[in-house]
């Protein structure tokens, strides 16, 4: 791998200083006082009360639920949560969608909002790359689907995820964690927390390293989240979090379905020439006050987010960026009415340079302009009780957003280099919806609500100059139950989305970028659906089914084709024998019938069905052994896609499953 870790020591020694930092801090604010004092539930079953008042898709994983698994990226944090497709490209890169969400996005992240600790790490823009978020270090996950996310200020059409970080009080005490296993994976974790009775603190230091299961796939990874709490009074406290990410990944590239079939390991020859790669250094800091007056209360707070990409590609994008924002929430619940009104706002400025790529390094420059983007939102929401058993609800999103970029030098066309484009949108998202709870652990619920998505600058700029597009608009509507019967619990959603103006992208050429269009009309509807049955202690079997038919709606030249990339039907179970002595759980991904690679619908790629195993065992008090085996059978098969209007043979836009592999570690409390 090219070495470009010089870029990453000034953010690794800010990590260690604010290591440092906090635990002395704590020592000396508490000290002669060890009394350790909860006064809360914890964060996770506050997470799932919050979901239960939702009347609609919403789950929270909890980080025991993975705990066995050598947790990479979402896709091993989020494979049983209801609705969530994720497809491993390679390392850390995931596609990631939920109901289409970003549907054929070949690269990065849209169509989510994806938090840790309830503040964004999406650009202004609201792009953004979810490897910055490090799912080892979480204690859950929530995942709020469609304008179920609206508590987030997020009107996409996927929803939110939020990652949430222990804090000194909910993980006291030192945590060790290391695995290995194969193509010379590494990865371990030390977190430490403590608390006093007014100020409390965690901290946590990652490391990550593996060849990769393919060819030029080599990553590396080093990370830092750290967070202090304090008691100002018995009606203010604040929290200060503070992330540091410096993390490697060489790119291995798409390959023609026939490569990705029979010679999986293999990288493409244009990723190697160019040592293609995405580097990224990152340093978020931020804040939150809570006022707590029983039925009132209100978080404010801030957050600034320094980012550094260094990305060869087809040419070497070279970014610098920095987002600073500022947000709110206020909270009222008292009797048969309860109230939310919050807001936020993003700003970020990109420093965006493209060069020539001469195998991973700068060579001429090529490109340099000031990218400026803001985005905001309002929203308010009213849940009203008439009955005991039925709650109404009433809300909806605000949101306007600016887009500008200032050609500074365009070598392709001088004649660009002073030109400024400016793009504006607003647009207000309403949401209606009812929750109605028959019997107690069961709930029936609908919703209907809109979402708009304003075009980022991956879309706006895809060589240099603006071109137009507008906004995507959507309607959804859903209904479903969940809830808890004797040993069976269950989540189901039934939705269906009416889109206009969908951001559809595909690929013209190996080495050009992605060109983005506005669809005509287009629908996303499916079922997202959980099963889980645990009949004793030492048995859990635990499902989910995610039925998605994305297809055009009488489109002038694809007619009423599907859409590609997302199959229309994934499988996933695993049945967990045993208890925290000793455990087994072997595990199914089944994908019958493959997406269509192109939007003329002429290429498809073959199912699959791909066997793991993950186990564990109590070895000594507080030390536990886990293994963690992935396809077992050594199948190989197509597990993701970058779209094209027409496929050949020599298409290269075939990303191949994670061929076999092994790993094994321990976890240790002290």
């Amino acid at each position: 791998m090219t070495s470009r870790t010089h870029r990453a020591a000034p953010l690794l020694a800010l990590a260690f200083s604010l290591a440092l930092a906090i635990a002395p801090a704590i020592a000396h604010a508490e000290e002669g006082d060890a009394t350790i004092i909860v006064t809360a539930p914890a964060m996770a079953d506050a997470a799932e009360t919050r979901a239960r008042q939702t009347p609609g898709g919403a789950d929270v994983v909890r980080h025991q639920d993975y705990a066995d698994k050598s947790i990479v990226s979402l896709r091993d944090t989020l494979a049983f949560s209801p609705g969530v497709y994720l497809q491993p490209r390679f390392g850390q890169e995931v596609r990631i969608s939920i109901r289409g969400s970003g549907l054929s996005r070949g690269f990065h992240m849209r169509g989510l909002t994806l938090l840790q600790d309830g503040v964004p790490i999406n650009l202004a823009d609201d792009n953004g790359d979810f490897q910055e978020l490090e799912p080892i270090f979480f204690d859950h996950l929530e995942v709020w689907r469609g304008a179920n996310a609206l508590r987030f200020g997020s009107g996409t059409l996927g929803g939110a995820v939020n990652g949430v970080t222990p804090t000194g009080r909910t993980a006291e005490g030192v945590y060790l964690r290391v695995d290995a296993g194969g193509f010379d994976s590494v990865r371990g974790l030390v977190s430490a927390g403590v608390a006093g009775p007014r100020v409390d603190g965690w901290a946590a230091i990652g490391a990550d390293r593996s060849d990769g299961d393919r060819d030029h796939a080599e990553r590396r990874s080093l990370r830092f989240h750290g967070n202090a709490g304090l008691k100002l009074s018995e009606v203010a406290s604040s929290r200060f979090y503070a992330s540091v990410n410096h993390i490697e990944q060489q790119l291995p590239g798409a390959l023609t379905m026939a490569e990705a079939l029979t010679t999986p390991r293999i990288a493409a020859a244009a990723s190697v020439a160019g040592d293609q790669a995405r580097d990224i250094d990152s340093l978020r800091l931020q804040s939150r006050t809570r006022l707590d007056w029983g039925e009132l209360t209100l978080d404010v707070g801030g957050f600034v987010n320094a980012k550094s990409l260094y990305h060869p590609i087809f040419q070497v994008v070279d970014q610098e960026s920095v987002d600073r924002g500022a947000f709110f929430r206020l909270d009222y619940g008292g009797g048969r009415l309860a109230a939310t009104l919050g807001g936020d706002i993003r700003v970020g400025d990109i420093a965006s340079k493209r060069f020539v790529n001469l195998a991973g390094r700068r060579g001429t420059r090529t490109f340099d302009a000031e990218q400026d983007a803001r985005t905001a939102t309002l929203y308010g929401e009213l849940r009203l009780t008439p009955v005991e058993t039925l709650t109404l609800v009433a809300g909806g999103i605000y949101a306007d957003g600016k887009r500008r970029q200032a050609i500074a030098f365009n070598s392709a066309a001088p004649a660009q280099e002073g030109t400024i484009a400016r793009a504006d949108f607003d647009a207000f998202s309403p949401k209606l919806g009812l929750l109605f709870e028959p019997v107690a652990d069961v709930q029936f619920y609908a919703n209907y609500s809109r979402s708009v998505e304003f075009p980022g600058f991956n879309e706006l700029a895809q060589i240099a100059t603006f071109v137009p597009l507008d906004p995507q608009r959507a309607w959804t509507a859903e209904i479903g139950t969940r809830g808890r019967a004797g040993t069976l619990s269950w989540d189901l959603s039934l939705y269906r989305a009416d889109i206009g103006g969908e951001m559809l992208q595909y690929s013209v050429g190996p080495d050009v970028p992605a060109s983005t269009f506005n669809a005509g009309r287009t629908r996303h509807q499916g079922i997202e659906a959980a099963l889980e049955w645990r009949p004793a202690d030492w048995l859990r079997l635990r499902q989910v089914y995610a039925h998605s038919d994305f297809h055009f709606r009488s489109d002038a030249e694809f007619g009423n084709n599907r859409l590609p990339i997302v199959p229309r039907h994934v499988y996933r179970a695993e049945i967990r024998l045993g208890g925290d002595a000793l455990h087994i759980a072997p595990n199914l991904e089944w994908v019958p019938e493959g997406p269509y690679a192109d939007y003329r619908n002429q290429v498809r790629t073959p199912g699959y069905a791909l066997l793991g195993l993950t186990g564990g065992a109590r070895i000594a008090d507080g030390i536990d052994a886990f293994v963690d085996i992935r396809n077992i059978t050594g199948k190989k098969a197509i597990g993701d896609i970058s779209a094209a209007i027409a496929v050949t043979p020599a298409s290269a836009i075939y990303y191949p499953v994670e061929r076999r592999a092994v790993s094994a570690g321990l976890r240790a409390r002290f």
